[in-house]
């Protein structure tokens, strides 16, 4: 007799045991919130910070912020939590089989039986034409970039299988929004926000290579390919590598987006951002533990405070 599928109650292993899909969501509807990882806020904080980034910076850049920017800026906070509701689902299609051979996945949705393949590709569905409505209100430049992600989405959860480096290809996907929220604002794509669109990347090997950490043993025996796997025990030294290439980087856009017209007040502010960021990813490195999953779980968790620490900077700067 096979085993009767989890009921709608039965949590992720890897959510917090407060999350609020586990206590307050309808029972019918905690198995598709899970396949979005609303129980894990994480995600989306990752994937909206650099659209704030995005959005700040472009302001500082041309001096002219307008009503419109706070639909930016509420829109791209729902368009986040929806996209990375998608793309999560997405990667659980496409992850199933792995999923159910790794202990701290076996426990997702789809290969525990609480949804099935074809209920998450609705629920997939649903999801990416939501969002589509709030990309529909910027101008076509952004609409067009917007699509162009789509392309990054879908091939993210098969780089895994065939390069050592998955975690690029999360940060090109999870940091485009800074390119599409300055081409919302400014109508072009100007050069500051590729730099900061590197930087993002960057960042994100930095927090996805700790992320791996939890899963090397089991990633080993399937055949699963990470950064974390590559790098092993020099993990650490790429690390630092990651911080420099995110403050740097950002650095520069900082100065190219303040130098056409800014003061140099706000650009000594707006660059006080990616050097405080700096210091919170060096903390996360002083408490780097690989052989210690929740820890490096934590560790990750801890990025939102990280990104959220040059946005304070950004909007300062514009006061100035």
């Amino acid at each position: 007799m096979q085993d009767a599928p989890p009921s709608p109650d039965a949590p992720v292993a890897d959510a917090a045991g407060d999350n609020w899909v586990d206590r307050y969501a309808p029972a019918f509807a905690r198995p598709y919130l899970r396949l979005s990882r609303a129980d894990r806020p994480i995600g989306t904080w990752l994937l909206l910070l650099p659209c704030w980034w995005g959005l700040a910076l472009a302001i500082l850049y041309d001096q002219s912020p307008r009503w419109f920017d706070l639909w930016i800026l509420i829109g791209t906070g729902i368009g986040a939590f929806l996209m990375r509701g998608a793309g999560c689902t997405w990667n659980d299609i496409t992850d199933r089989d792995i999923d159910a051979q790794v202990a701290r996945t076996r426990s997702r949705p789809i290969p525990s039986g609480q949804v099935t393949v074809e209920a998450a590709i609705a629920w997939m569905v649903i999801q990416a034409l939501l969002a589509a409505l709030i990309l529909f209100t910027f101008n076509r430049a952004a609409i067009g970039l917007g699509f162009l992600s789509l392309l990054l989405v879908a091939v993210y959860p098969y780089a895994k299988r065939f390069t050592w480096w998955p975690q690029v290809f999360l940060g090109l996907a999870f940091n485009w929004g800074a390119l599409l929220v300055w081409t919302a604002h400014a109508g072009v794509l100007n050069s500051p926000a590729i730099l900061l669109y590197g930087a993002g990347i960057a960042w994100t090997l930095f927090y996805d290579t700790i992320y791996a950490h939890q899963d090397t043993e089991d990633d080993a025996l399937i055949g699963v390919k990470s950064t974390a796997r590559l790098f092993g025990d020099t993990s650490p030294q790429w690390l630092r590598r990651f911080l420099m290439a995110t403050v740097g980087l950002m650095g520069l856009a900082v100065v190219f987006s303040a130098m056409p017209n800014a003061t140099i007040l706000a650009l000594v502010i707006a660059l006080a951002g990616p050097w405080a960021m700096g210091w919170h990813m060096a903390w996360q490195l002083r408490g780097l533990d690989i052989n210690n999953p929740s820890k490096m779980l934590q560790l990750f968790r801890a990025n939102r405070d990280t990104g959220m620490i040059p946005l304070f900077f950004f909007a300062a700067a514009l006061l100035a």
